[in-house]
């Protein structure tokens, strides 16, 4: 998942039409659900006792042996080696390094995806756990640290123990599950492609086809055992754009004799907040922001282009169209004014993440059963980005918000380097992603 901020609680009072569905879910969540048939219960939390030593042992190797987005070698042989030792049928080398195990339940019924994500990021751990990350690459041409900061590790174990239960009940399991460990979430290499979109095309959902697809994220604002869940959009779409300001170079001491960039580009940085704060509604949610501001080369030379780039967040297409159009309007009438030129590359990242409301609405109450009615919480949109999007799209999806940081400690953020996912936090996981397959396949928590 890419960079999110930190995930307040639930916020019953947000404006517009947030706080509309965010009454409405959470009136879904206290109602008191169905439970799940006694046995099935039961059989799950013997199976996740019985499993459960050996998924947080392979936790533990995944995090001591992060791998960046499609070079998850390591973790995807593990990852296959397990499954196949649950008798799955497993296929490899999707979308370069992807693995998708189906389980076959003896009884017929529908097929569910669960999707975990298998890649670190280019951050050097700094969390003192006895399996911390020492693991070095080379990322953009600079020697970097690799770590799981994202939690990726835990989702991995999630989904290994998830099939590790429900593979000791598949005599009686009424249905399929497609489990999807996917690759490069948090973006392919330049000059690469992969991840859920790759997986898609290389026929991931083609056989089996499912009927809808779970997802979970580790959350370190929320402790071990508190869940979350938004319906509707919960994740932003995610795009990225860069500029040049072309202008004129000339000594720094005849500003007159330049066309200078440094002054459009400044001018630029501050009209593009414009869109915000004039052209989008204030209930509106939405992100324009410019990251990277670069040009020059001596104090006393103006020179003859500064380059910016940034990243657009959304939640809905046409808001999108409009902020890419008024972006080129801005920097076209800043630079004509100015006497020079621009170039604008605008690029199209992950979808927003769409919890389709119905699924949501039908399985939040097995949420609340499974983490107790005061530990769901629903949460605001977040204008991080994901590529279960992508899923989302082809088949109704639901994305749900793990706790990770045990109940008295500390836990730095995601993408950050002192951030400490708690093993307590992987039974509670399994027990939840469990129970959403097994209750959607049996009909139940309508």
């Amino acid at each position: 998942m890419r960079r999110t901020p930190r995930t307040t609680r639930i916020r019953l009072a947000a404006p517009g039409i947030v706080s509309v569905a965010l009454l409405a879910l959470t009136a879904i969540v206290l109602v008191s659900p169905a439970p799940l048939e006694a046995q099935w219960e039961v059989q799950v939390d013997g199976a996740i006792n019985e499993h459960l030593a050996q998924i947080v042992e392979l936790r533990h190797r995944i995090h001591a042996h992060p791998e960046l987005g499609n070079r998850e070698f390591e973790t995807a042989a593990l990852v296959a080696e397990h499954l196949t030792a649950l008798g799955l049928e497993v296929r490899t080398e999707v979308a370069h390094t992807g693995v998708i195990g189906v389980l076959r339940g003896g009884l017929p019924g529908p097929v569910v995806a669960v999707r975990a994500d298998m890649d670190a990021l280019p951050i050097t751990e700094d969390t003192g756990l006895p399996f911390a990350s020492t693991r070095t690459t080379i990322w953009n041409g600079q020697e970097v640290g690799v770590m799981h900061a994202c939690g990726h590790d835990i989702h991995t174990a999630v989904g290994l123990g998830t099939a590790s239960v429900l593979a000791d009940m598949r005599e009686e399991l009424p249905g399929t599950v497609l489990f999807i460990f996917q690759p490069a979430e948090e973006g392919a290499p330049p000059g690469e492609e992969g991840g859920a979109e790759l997986m898609l095309r290389e026929g991931a959902f083609d056989d089996p086809t499912p009927e809808v697809a779970f997802a979970l994220h580790a959350l370190p604002s929320l402790e071990v055992g508190e869940l979350g869940i938004t319906s509707g959009p919960a994740m932003a779409a995610s795009d990225t754009w860069t500029a040049r300001i072309i202008g004129r170079q000339a000594h720094g001491a005849q500003p007159q004799e330049s066309i200078d960039p440094v002054v459009m580009a400044s001018q630029a940085v501050l009209a593009l907040q414009t869109i915000r704060s004039r052209n989008m509604s204030p209930l509106e949610d939405g992100v324009v922001t410019v990251a990277i501001i670069r040009g020059g080369d001596r104090s006393n030379i103006i020179p003859g282009e500064v380059y910016l780039e940034g990243t657009v967040r959304t939640f809905d297409p046409d808001v999108q169209d409009m902020i890419e159009r008024r972006m080129e309007e801005i920097l076209d009438g800043i630079t004509r004014a100015g006497g020079g030129s621009f170039e604008m590359t605008y690029s199209r990242g992950y979808p927003v993440t769409v919890n389709d409301p119905e699924l949501t609405s039908r399985m939040s109450p097995t949420l609340a059963r499974v983490a107790g009615a005061d530990n769901l919480h629903v949460l605001p949109p977040t204008t991080g980005a994901e590529d279960f999007s992508y899923f989302a799209q082809r088949v109704p999806g639901m994305y749900f918000r793990l706790g990770t940081t045990r109940p008295g400690t500390t836990s730095g953020g995601l993408h950050t380097p002192t951030m400490i996912a708690d093993d307590s936090s992987i039974p509670v996981g399994i027990r939840a992603m469990s129970a959403l397959v097994l209750d959607y396949m049996t009909g139940g928590e309508r």
